[in-house]
Parts: C-alpha cells; sequence; structure tokens
C-alpha cells in the first residue's frame, strides 16, 4: 500500500449515484454490487500510486502525488464500471470530482480548503462523469488520453 502523499496532492472523491435505492429495491444484489465496486476503485487507485484515506459507505477519498495518475485512476474505474455486466442491479453510475492543492496530511487523513473544494465539485458531478477542478485540469491538460475529452462546463460557486 502507498504511504499518504503530501504537500501538493491531487484528490479524488466519488460517490455512487442511486445507491440508497438500489439497496431498497435489492439489498442482496446492491451488496454484491457494492463489493466489486470497492474492489474496483482499491485496484485502480493503488495501481496508479494513489491513497485511500477514507471511505464512507460508497464513497472513497483518496491522494494521488501527481495528478496524472489520478485521472488514470478514474478514467480505468469508469470503463470498467460501464463496460461491467452487473447481475441483478442496474449498472453502477458513480460521480468523481479531481482537484489539486496544498493540504494537511495528519495521522493517513487530510485537512484543509483543497478537501472543502472537491467536496462542493463532487456534489455537482452526475454519475458516470469526473469533473476536473481548474487547477488539475491545467497539470493534466497536456497529458490526457487521445480517446478523452475536457469539456469546460463553466464556473461553479
Amino acid at each position: 500500500m502507498a504511504s499518504p502523499p503530501t504537500g501538493t496532492v491531487t484528490f479524488l472523491f466519488t460517490d455512487m449515484e442511486g445507491s440508497t435505492k438500489l439497496w431498497e429495491t435489492n439489498p442482496p444484489a446492491m451488496q454484491a454490487a457494492l463489493a466489486h465496486h470497492d474492489e474496483l476503485l482499491r485496484l485502480a487507485i493503488e495501481e496508479h500510486g494513489g491513497y485511500v484515506f477514507k471511505t464512507i459507505g460508497d464513497a472513497f477519498c483518496a491522494a494521488f502525488p501527481t495528478a496524472p495518475n489520478a485521472l488514470e485512476a478514474a478514467l480505468s474505474v469508469q470503463r470498467t464500471l460501464f463496460a461491467t455486466e452487473w447481475n441483478e442491479s442496474e449498472p453502477l453510475r458513480v460521480r468523481m470530482a479531481l482537484h489539486t492543492g496544498a493540504a494537511e496530511e495528519r495521522d493517513g487523513d487530510y485537512f484543509g480548503p483543497p478537501l472543502n473544494r472537491i467536496a462542493r465539485l463532487l456534489s455537482a458531478a452526475y454519475g458516470g462523469q469526473v469533473l476536473l477542478s481548474l487547477a488539475t485540469q491545467e497539470l493534466v491538460r497536456d497529458q490526457v488520453p487521445a480517446d478523452v475529452e475536457l469539456w469546460d462546463l463553466g464556473e461553479h460557486v
């Protein structure tokens, strides 16, 4: 497992869209889907040098030493989620957000304004999207895979 990156860090926050409904309509299918979701996220995060510092229900909070690695992890998970056959549940739609900034790392957790910003960014996302803050977009713009487009969705406060 990677150690927590320090200094300027790129954060990846995720949250499953509609998970409450899935839990209410088919708990066994949701339990299996969530286990698979967690496995996919953890694997992609760790394969790209990230560090999972918190999970809350179906949400993940991870930190990466570089923005391109964080973007690759997010894209890898989204591609896998879209390609997966989900037995008895609807396809899982996960919203994701990336933001880069200097945060304080303490005992494997992070604190500071970048965490507030990424939480707000994640709340604006829909399942299947990966939203990037301007700070992160600037760091990855020359390394975006050829099959990926960045769209400016405007300023949100």
